[in-house]
């Protein structure tokens, strides 16, 4: 009885995958609509649609706690493949900067694959006195203890990178926090801060209008934005195997059944190849992921990889968003 009773679970779990999905899925964006995260996450809801057998997509931005409140919500959400979390790096983040986070990334999550990779660029106020990044390294080492650089948070992208940047370069530099990268960007505009470190989705538009001054690029690869093509990598500007971006990934919450996932990444896979998905993400300055990052297992040992990297980091700084 026992075994026929497996037998019918496991054969109506697999109608239901075959039949997946069945009605509105909801992608849940832990931050405020609007913002690069959202847009990546509306662009990929469309691209991935078709793929699924066109059901309708809800985004829902459970905007707090630097991305942890949303996705929380997600860890939390019955794992049968319709509430999925679409996030970014914090997801790597968040062990670190939260002591008393409310879920473990590595082990309340099933791993759906890598969207995107977003470059960021370190850029300055337009009237700083530097003009490449050698006169920027000159400029920070004659100016110990007199610098600011602006973040859009504790926990955000810019915050990262800033650290990551004080940390190679051993530099004394005065971090300021706003809530928002509209903000500190307008700030640097205004000269009120010094530098910054943040995505080309933020930055592109400015640097193209001559607002503000940009040095390098995070990549290890020169980036193919025209208007970026020629600024140095930190990498071979001297800081070797410096490399951070600003990924997204799709997120089902553990449990959620292994046919389940196996579809959704076969549309994902199709999703990364829309002509009009690349076109948008590469508007907003973003890579398309191509190699095996968009495979489930190679996607969670990535973010796995990311933990190591970016824990040491964030607690040698001593700051904690909780």
């Amino acid at each position: 009885m026992k075994k026929l009773l497996i037998a019918c679970a496991a054969a109506f779990a697999a109608t239901s995958a075959s039949a997946y999905p069945e009605k509105t899925l909801t992608i849940v964006v832990p931050f405020a609509a609007g913002g690069p995260t959202d847009k990546v996450a509306r662009d990929f809801a469309e691209a991935v649609r078709k793929p699924l057998g066109n059901p309708t997509i809800v985004i829902d931005n459970v905007a707090g706690a630097g991305g942890t409140l949303g996705a929380a919500k997600v860890a939390k959400a019955s794992p049968d493949g319709y509430t999925l979390l679409l996030t970014h790096v914090n997801m790597a983040t968040s062990p670190a900067l939260y002591r008393n986070l409310q879920y473990k990334p590595l082990d309340d999550f099933e791993y759906l694959g890598l969207v995107n990779e977003v470059p960021m660029t370190l850029v300055s106020r337009p009237t700083l006195p530097a003009n490449n990044y050698g006169e920027l390294v000159s400029w920070v080492n004659a100016n110990k203890g007199k610098i600011n650089l602006a973040n859009a948070g504790l926990g955000s992208a810019s915050h990262l990178c800033g650290m990551l940047l004080q940390s190679v370069l051993k530099a004394d530099m005065t971090p300021v926090p706003y809530k928002g990268t509209a903000p500190a960007m307008n700030d640097l505009l205004g000269g009120q801060v010094d530098i910054m470190c943040d995505q080309t989705t933020n930055t592109t538009g400015q640097i193209e209008g001559g607002k503000i001054k940009a040095f390098a690029v995070t990549t290890t690869k020169r980036l193919s934005i025209p208007s970026l093509a020629k600024l140095p990598t930190l990498d071979e500007a001297g800081l070797k195997g410096f490399n951070v971006t600003i990924w997204h990934g799709v997120y089902a919450p553990k449990g959620t059944p292994k046919a389940v996932i196996d579809k959704f990444n076969a549309a994902l896979k199709v999703a990364l190849k829309d002509p009009t998905f690349i076109k948008n993400q590469e508007a907003l300055g973003a890579v398309i992921v191509t190699d095996a990052r968009t495979n489930s297992a190679d996607h969670k040992k990535f973010v796995s990889d990311e933990i190591n990297k970016w824990s040491p980091i964030i607690k040698a700084n001593g700051q904690y968003a909780d």
